[in-house]
């Protein structure tokens, strides 16, 4: 499964690092690639949820636009 982010608040590789372990700490998820220049992310894994992904990515920091 794929859910794939718009973030907004990224301005660097500092940030994408930080929203990818912040994401890969998530439940379920196995992966997340995240692109400070798209303002995005795709996270794939099993059994994801949208608000816990959305709450890890606000609680780094960033905004996540719905």
């Amino acid at each position: 499964m794929d859910i794939k982010l718009k973030i907004e608040g990224m301005m660097c590789p500092k940030c994408e690092a930080r929203c990818k372990k912040a994401l890969e700490a998530v439940a379920g998820v196995e992966k997340a690639e995240v692109s400070h220049q798209e303002g995005s992310a795709l996270v794939t894994g099993t059994d994801l949820d949208t608000a816990a992904l959305k709450a890890a990515v606000e609680e780094a920091g960033y905004k996540v636009l719905a």
